[in-house]
């Protein structure tokens, strides 16, 4: 992410509809596996892998030992000044938090992976330090229909399905809590914006991406529309063998991490290249 865009969360996070929806529909569904304790002392530790500027888990500071990590130290900077309650640290994961990850009851990675070229060796070596029995929460965008001027700019690598995201817990010791697509009542109407932009070739809101705080009434009625799938996810907690979601903007998995040993390892050369290539785009250039 570049440092605009960084500045645009920070402005916006607390307001706009998918921010705040898609953040109540994760924190509700982490204090339904963690509960919160009024107590630091009993306080269970949830770390945010690529926190950005901060808001998500600075949500969950009230009942947690809430800590963000994030690689850029102003996107860090802004957290801190802002939630001054929550642990940042400007660093990467796992090796900047190794006073911490073997003791996360949580660890989450909200829209992360797909900024990463190898997405398998971050998860892998997140997964191989955390305890047996603790969460991991992944959210990643879904369905290359929906590739736009907006991933271009977020300099993501690829959207996912549901096959290459299960790939990355292929074979490892790790139980299945969740598995869905969400943002799916919203899915036509997404992908009739991410469609026009597509054709004429940019993004539809500030700093090259498609956020753009609408006004009061439709803000309010978009975060609805989207907060409502929660009751829904919530439910597939307690019966896996509900009905996920079967399409949607976005993925979102739970796993629990079993028993053994785990060995970081590197993406298997069997997987499709990547939609797009940030880093070779930015080579190019310069």
């Amino acid at each position: 992410m570049q440092q605009a865009q960084f500045t645009l969360h920070c402005q916006i996070e607390e307001r706009h509809w998918w921010f705040v929806a898609r953040r109540r529909i994760i924190n509700s569904l982490i204090r339904q596996l963690v509960p919160p304790h009024s107590d630091p002392a009993r306080q269970e530790t949830i770390i945010d892998v690529g926190c950005g500027t901060g808001a998500n888990v600075a949500d969950l500071a009230d009942g947690y030992h809430a800590i963000g990590i994030d690689t850029s130290a102003e996107a860090i900077r802004m957290a801190a000044e802002r939630f001054p309650g929550v642990d940042f640290r400007a660093g990467y994961a796992p090796a900047d938090l190794s006073d911490c990850l073997g003791q996360a009851q949580l660890v989450m990675l909200n829209d992360v992976l797909e900024h990463v070229p190898d997405d398998f060796q971050l998860f892998t070596s997140l997964l191989a330090g955390m305890q047996p029995g603790a969460y991991c929460l992944i959210t990643v965008p879904a369905d290359l229909r929906l590739w736009s001027p907006h991933d271009e700019s977020f300099g993501h690598y690829r959207r996912y399905d549901l096959q290459r995201l299960r790939r990355l817990w292929a074979d490892l010791p790790v139980e299945t809590v969740l598995c869905s697509h969400f943002n799916t009542r919203l899915y036509p109407l997404i992908r009739l914006l991410r469609g026009w932009n597509r054709w004429r070739g940019q993004a539809a809101g500030r700093a090259g991406t498609d956020f753009e705080i609408p006004r009061p009434p439709f803000n309010w009625v978009l975060q609805k529309v989207f907060g409502g799938e929660g009751g829904r996810l919530a439910s597939l907690l307690n019966d896996p063998s509900g009905r996920a979601f079967p399409y949607g903007v976005s993925l979102i998995a739970i796993l629990r991490r079993g028993q053994g040993a785990m060995v970081p390892t590197c993406k298997p050369a069997d997987v499709a290249a990547d939609h797009h290539g940030p880093a070779a785009a930015e080579l190019a250039i310069t």
